[in-house]
């Protein structure tokens, strides 16, 4: 594996995933959230997204983790050798993003572009309580729509496993 794809829910780990395949393999990890926001949570025009997104997965090994379905899918997947799916009930999704806000409020991840301090709000609960519903069934129909194997790492114990199965040479 060289260029991974990682996608899921908000709040499910796909970033914690891609920074331990990024140590497991040696591969750079590209978080799409922090090429796409710009500061004060503002979108960037599309074209602008697309190049740095371009840009960033120029090489021929990387990680992403983001799903931007429609944005980026066809920048990435072309070139994946393998896309992962993070599984991981709501609750534990939500639960996860409330901490997170309420442990780094007023601070920025690494993960997020700079200006972009830890937030939480209305229709972030929203994207995350309807995700199962609205958001996988179409991540899912655009990876098939590329003839990709979708590898679906079920809740925490999943994402153990297949770590765990993982050697340098997988790389």
């Amino acid at each position: 594996m060289r260029r991974i794809v990682i996608l899921g829910c908000s709040g499910g780990g796909k970033s914690t995933l891609a920074r331990a395949l990024g140590e497991r393999l040696g591969l750079p990890v590209v978080h799409i959230d922090a090429l796409f926001w710009e500061p004060n949570w503002a979108e960037p025009d599309n074209d602008s997204f697309r190049a740095r997104l371009t840009a960033a997965i120029a090489g021929d090994a990387w990680i992403t983790d983001g799903n931007f379905v429609g944005r980026t899918f066809d920048l990435r997947l072309p070139r994946a050798d393998a896309v992962i799916f993070v599984d991981q009930p709501r609750w534990l999704c939500l639960y996860r993003a409330l901490r997170r806000w309420i442990t780094g409020r007023g601070k920025r991840r690494a993960d997020l572009a700079e200006g972009c301090n830890e937030n939480f709000d209305w229709d972030f609960l929203e994207w995350i309580w309807t995700f199962e519903r609205k958001a996988r069934p179409r991540i899912e129909a655009a990876v098939a729509s590329f003839g990709k194997p979708l590898t679906t790492l079920k809740g925490d114990r999943g994402v153990r496993e297949f770590l765990a199965s993982l050697t340098a040479t997988s790389a």
